[in-house]
């Protein structure tokens, strides 16, 4: 079985202003995503067997969405930035992405992946919170409101990419598996 999920890479050009904004949270009982692991999630798929891939590959290349322009920024939080579980960088336009994950979940409906229930939010995630004492909550909820209009940068939204993840004690390991263009 492999870790897998859907994801629109960002640009290397994004890394040191990921790195920059992740800089603020030190002192802050957050784990850091790798800068250059960042990505814009669209659909996670869980644990798919090998075989599957090409399968899942197929399905994608089967997308109708034109490549867009979109803009990364503004910093907030899942599920609000008082309770913070998930610290994020935004993207949009959202109707531009919500086309993109609507097609991403029509396209693998066929192989039984089910549509995710929540509405789907385009961001990209550098920081997980799990424990945090109240002081620190309290520095998290200042950071993310400071960095909340922050601009990372434009990019075009080309192409999505079926990744593997594989976990480590030091984070995870994304790899492509396949590209598809838009």
């Amino acid at each position: 079985m492999i870790r897998t999920f859907i994801a629109v890479d960002l640009p290397e050009s994004f890394v040191d202003t990921i790195a920059e904004i992740q800089q603020e949270f030190a002192g802050v009982n957050v784990k850091l995503v790798d800068p250059k692991q960042v990505h814009i999630t669209l659909k996670f798929l869980g644990d798919v067997p090998e075989k599957s891939i090409p399968d899942i590959g197929d399905a994608l290349s089967g997308i109708e969405c034109k490549p867009f322009a979109a803009t990364v920024h503004g910093v907030g939080a899942f599920p609000k930035p008082s309770y913070a579980r998930v610290v994020y960088v935004g993207a949009s336009p959202e109707e531009a992405f919500n086309i993109l994950h609507a097609e991403v979940e029509r396209a693998l409906k066929p192989l039984g992946f089910k549509r995710e229930k929540r509405a789907f939010t385009p961001h990209a995630t550098f920081a997980r919170v799990k424990n945090i004492p109240k002081d620190q909550r309290m520095k998290l909820v200042g950071i993310i409101k400071r960095q909340s209009t922050i601009e990372v940068g434009t990019m075009t939204v080309d192409a999505i990419k079926l990744k593997k993840s594989t976990l480590t004690p030091k984070g995870a390991i994304h790899e492509t598996l396949t590209e598809v263009y838009l």
